[in-house]
């Protein structure tokens, strides 16, 4: 596999106009990709150019700005189609974020069709976004919920599966890759076994689809949330994958304009999908820059920016291993983890690392990480997270260090 060389990524950095700035006097070195990852030129161009030339509404005006921009936002949703596989466009759903994405599956699928004494079995390292919309869902239905628990090393007890999927299990919902503990879960022996119940699995993918190849087909899995900001493109846009008879099964999310085919005065009939599920404006140029964001990944590799950070991560573990007093959580195995460390430095609270830490120009997160449950698992209030993408270098890494070993000396 051919990877990125530390000349690819000089040049890849000069794309992200942030990323030239200076932070408190020093040069800026972002490691919180996980939270959201910085944009380049090509996808602000992408926005600024919807916004200055073609800014008209989608899939209402014989126009000429109007059909521009419904035939570039139909294009966009043709990328994220052949991004992930999809045997259809439609089978793509333009959302705000995973997190609605994640919402409208358990109001729309789960409302539909989970009733008291049903099971919907979550992992313990989900975000928040993956465990309260199906907590919610529970309250509303009556269904109750099971947890597959973490093991010492940050990988799913799979042991435990068999044991927790049983017939009455309707959903299963799990992260392909932990924000915290950087694992990748073993989806498709997953999706294989809660297929054996028939259960239905969604996957969080938000830290998985911005940093390597993902087919749905190859996963076999039922629905796929993943978030645009996290992959280079604009805030405000994601989507939902899913299987097209079970899309097209399912009630609205919203109700409004766009959504609908007929409206009388005591009811309506609905669009087919995907508009059944956008209803009202869409995010019309962010879904557009997502696209932008797509061509531009795709462009330098998925699998070439995946074996980059395999790279990164395994030499950051390397040299924080090296910091005394230092704690990392997850797999220590490169082939497990993506390119995520969460970590504790004996002394030193979390959020005193990321302010010392952010005098030195490093950004990085410290916190929960929308993890609590995790968090009470791994007996640790919070963390530090460092985080990469394709645009860090192994100098970020160093900078990193030395910055930590500055915070254990200061804080002792």
């Amino acid at each position: 596999m051919v990877t990125l060389s530390q000349f690819d990524v000089l040049a890849l950095k000069r794309d992200f106009p942030i990323l030239s700035q200076e932070v408190k006097g020093k040069p800026l070195a972002f490691l919180d990709s996980a939270a959201s990852s910085q944009k380049p030129r090509q996808v602000i161009e992408c926005l600024e150019d919807y916004y200055r030339r073609y800014n008209a509404n989608v899939h209402r005006g014989v126009y000429k700005l109007s059909e521009e921009a419904t035939f570039a936002y139909e294009r966009a949703r043709g990328k994220v189609a052949r991004l992930l596989n999809a045997r259809s466009p439609r089978e793509i759903v333009f959302t705000r974020n995973t997190t609605e994405a994640i919402n409208l599956v358990a109001y729309a699928w789960g409302g539909a069709n989970l009733k008291p004494g049903d099971r919907i079995l979550l992992t313990v390292m989900e975000h928040h976004s993956n465990i309260v919309p199906w907590q919610m869902l529970a309250q509303r239905s009556g269904a109750a919920l099971d947890y597959l628990p973490v093991d010492s090393d940050g990988r799913l007890a799979l042991e435990a599966l068999d044991s927790l999927l049983s017939e009455r299990t309707k959903i299963v919902a799990v992260t392909q890759q932990s924000n915290v503990l950087g694992t990748i879960n073993p989806v498709a022996e997953i999706v294989r076994r809660a297929h054996a119940v028939g259960a239905l699995v969604l996957v969080d993918a938000a830290q998985s689809v911005p940093h390597m190849p993902v087919d749905v087909q190859a996963l076999d899995c039922d629905f796929l949330a993943f978030s645009g900001h996290k992959m280079c493109g604009p805030t405000g846009i994601g989507a939902l994958w899913g299987r097209r008879e079970l899309l097209e099964a399912m009630p609205p999310f919203l109700g409004g304009g766009s959504m609908i085919k007929i409206v009388e005065l005591e009811q309506s009939s609905y669009a087919d999908v995907p508009a059944r599920f956008e209803a009202g404006t869409p995010a019309i140029g962010e879904a557009i820059a997502l696209g932008a964001a797509i061509d531009y990944l795709n462009e330098i590799g998925l699998d070439r920016i995946h074996e980059h950070e395999l790279a990164l991560t395994s030499y950051a573990l390397g040299r924080l291993g090296d910091v005394a007093g230092l704690t990392i959580f997850g797999p220590r195995t490169i082939a497990e983890r993506g390119a995520a460390v969460a970590f504790t430095l004996d002394g030193v609270h979390p959020h005193d690392i990321a302010g010392l830490l952010d005098g030195e120009g490093i950004a990085l997160r410290a916190g929960h990480h929308c993890t609590q449950p995790l968090h009470r698992v791994l007996d640790v209030m919070a963390t530090a997270r460092a985080s990469f993408y394709l645009y860090n270098t192994t100098e970020d890494i160093d900078r990193l260090v030395v910055a930590l070993d500055k915070a254990r000396k200061l804080f002792s």
